[in-house]
């Protein structure tokens, strides 16, 4: 903390962060103090503007922009912080593997990773999305509900989202192995995954730790591209990228339902980002020589 207290960029995008996951959290008690919740339809009050029964006015179909906001920022905060801690759990098995291992391992490993970051991102998401789970033998009704909707979206998004931390902890991992204390464990016996987890791992924290932060804001942004594109998150679940979805048609008429959402994509995505940057200074050792 001292050393990102340096850093008032960081400070700032952390500060912003916890405001937004507060006011993600309170949506509960706004919904009591308004009398009425997100899914509250008011056919006689369409796109009304901005008064004291609703703040920020209504949607196409009389909801609560508000409210809408933060359930929606409950959904897209929540699914690009799972994804981040899936995909750096699976990059981090993947990456101390090939760097402990070494050799056919190390290649195999390596070689899917390349082939992972090789394909076109958004269109196979894309594919993934389309996809319909009756017709790869899935039982439909396991994805009838909306945790199994979200569940989806971050298998998907992990699928092709660890590549980063894979390659970036066996970098550390090469370094860390030839370290005298991890010869000694290996010498008085300890097995490779003990060596792995108790002596490896937690020296090469810090770029996961980093990567994963600089992850979340580029899958809240696939996020909000697939439920855009009507392969997320589906309605009447709201999320940011749905939100911008359904204000399409009417961009002209009300904007506030497209500008609200996109700036709050932008401001978590640039949050997110700030803060990665600066956890990256704060956590380089050499950070201190610059």
């Amino acid at each position: 903390m001292r050393g990102l207290l340096r850093h008032p960029a960081a400070i700032f995008a952390l500060a912003l962060l916890a405001l937004l996951v507060a006011a993600a959290a309170s949506a509960g008690l706004v919904e009591r103090a308004l009398g009425i919740d997100a899914e509250t339809l008011d056919l006689a009050a369409q796109l009304a503007g901005p008064s004291a029964a609703h703040p920020l006015g209504t949607d196409e179909v009389g909801r609560d922009l508000l409210l809408r906001l933060l359930r929606g920022g409950q959904v897209s905060l929540a699914v690009g912080l799972v994804t981040a801690l899936v995909a750096a759990a699976v990059g981090t098995v993947v990456g101390l593997a090939a760097g402990y291992f070494g050799g056919a391992a190390d290649a195999l490993l390596m070689r899917l990773t390349d082939g992972v970051i090789a394909l076109p991102l958004l269109p196979l998401l894309i594919i993934l999305g389309a996809v319909d789970p009756a017709k790869v033998g899935l039982p439909p009704e396991l994805f009838h509900s909306e945790l199994a909707s979200l569940g989806r979206i971050v298998v998907i998004i992990a699928l092709v989202g660890w590549t980063t931390v894979a390659r970036l902890v066996r970098a550390a991992t090469l370094t860390v192995k030839v370290q005298d204390f991890v010869r000694a464990a290996e010498a008085l016996g300890a097995r490779p995954l003990h060596v792995m987890t108790v002596h490896i791992l937690p020296n090469v924290v810090s770029p996961m730790i980093v990567a994963a932060t600089l992850s979340i804001g580029n899958i809240i942004l696939l996020e909000s591209a697939l439920s855009f594109l009507g392969l997320g998150v589906q309605p009447p679940m709201p999320s940011w990228g749905n939100m911008l979805s359904s204000a399409l048609d009417q961009m002209y008429t009300a904007p506030a339902l497209a500008v609200w959402p996109g700036v709050l994509i932008f401001l978590t995505v640039l949050s997110f980002n700030l803060l990665g940057d600066g956890l990256q200074d704060t956590l380089d050792p050499r950070g201190g020589e610059r």
